[in-house]
């Protein structure tokens, strides 16, 4: 039987980084979903005939439940994952359907692995934040984790270039992410941290160098610190060119919280954002890189280790890193019912063979 794919989202920039890796490397037929009129599936259709369109909002229980039931798996790319709960996951859960998604929120984080157990009782496996950051700098840790001892300390730094092709979806992300303090996981304790603060400098690979980093609230922070037992878990994150930065920086100490807080000026904010990025993105291109540092000990000896990470497109990559566990999800190479964050469920030697299989080569210090 051909496996089918359902992408929630399918249409947007994510989405369809997801489903161009999944046409290079499984032989599924794959649903996109989109808010648009019906006309638009013959223009899909005729682009592949493994493609199909469907209308479909996720508000529509009924239509959603009925198109959950008539694939056997189902990608969540439609974000921002700060509007949304579980309820996708929980029909996945209820057709016994296997689920991903490329979600990016703390809370939405917590919610969906609440439902591990409801999971587990079905036989179903759902794996989230399975992106770019979060999701292949889950399995980067992973790596580096494996070849110590105990683990101590893990920073995650990630630059994107402008928009990273990523659509208009990034800039809401970013925004919402401003709003309020997070909790970082330091010294063995959760502590309220300011975003884009504390800038440093971290060296990427090519093109990017040098670059300028700041606290951002992102879900890895709670799961590696429960899957690896470390002390401290940091993660940041910083934009190409650095004016964005400081643009940044404004927007999230220098406007009123409550003018923040209202959705019709984030979304302007973020149409504004995306239009300026658009003319920035010619000269910057639209790439995304990562450093991952651990710190620990292995035999009783104090370890680090680096490895590093990057692409030209980051929708393109983010697309990667989902598109990879669907295929082994589809070939049965993972089968672990529950709900898993990214370095929960991929193994690193897994992890390896389809990054190879994709020619994305991880630098390991």
């Amino acid at each position: 039987m051909v496996d089918k794919v359902l992408v929630l989202g399918g249409r947007g920039h994510i989405g369809s980084g997801v489903t161009q890796d999944l046409i290079a490397h499984t032989e599924a037929d794959i649903t996109i979903t989109g808010r648009v009129p019906n006309a638009a599936s013959a223009q899909v259709n005729s682009s592949n005939s493994r493609i199909h369109f469907l209308s479909l909002y996720l508000n529509d229980e009924t239509s959603l439940r009925k198109a959950i039931a008539e694939h056997n798996l189902v990608i969540h790319c439609a974000g921002p994952f700060r509007i949304r709960d579980a309820s996708v996951l929980k029909l996945c859960i209820e057709q016994g359907v296997n689920y991903l998604d490329v979600s990016d929120d703390r809370a939405f984080t917590k919610n969906a692995l609440a439902q591990s157990e409801a999971a587990q009782s079905v036989g179903i496996t759902a794996i989230i934040n399975t992106g770019v950051f979060p999701g292949i700098s889950n399995s980067m840790v992973r790596q580096g984790a494996e070849q110590m001892d105990s683990v101590e300390r893990i920073h995650l730094s990630y630059v994107v270039a402008g928009s990273g092709g990523a659509g208009v979806t990034v800039m809401r992300t970013t925004f919402l992410n401003l709003q309020h303090p997070f909790e970082a996981w330091i010294d063995g304790q959760w502590k309220q941290v300011k975003p884009y603060t504390e800038r440093e400098t971290v060296e990427f690979p090519a093109p990017f160098g040098s670059r300028g980093v700041y606290w951002f609230d992102m879900p890895e922070c709670y799961t590696l610190a429960d899957t690896f037992s470390a002390k401290t878990v940091i993660t940041k994150f910083g934009s190409t060119p650095d004016f964005y930065n400081h643009l940044t920086w404004l927007t999230a100490h220098a406007f009123p919280s409550a003018l923040m807080q209202q959705r019709d000026f984030v979304e302007v904010l973020s149409k504004v954002s995306y239009g300026m990025t658009s003319v920035t993105d010619r000269f910057t291109g639209t790439g995304v890189a990562m450093r991952a540092t651990i710190e620990g000990f292995k035999d009783s000896v104090p370890s680090k280790y680096s490895s590093s990470f990057a692409h030209d497109n980051a929708a393109i990559a983010t697309g990667i890193g989902t598109g990879s566990i669907a295929q082994l999800l589809l070939n049965g190479q993972i089968s672990k019912p529950g709900v898993w964050a990214v370095e929960q469920a991929l193994p690193t030697d897994l992890f390896e063979q389809v990054m190879k299989s994709r020619n994305i080569l991880i630098h390991q210090h």
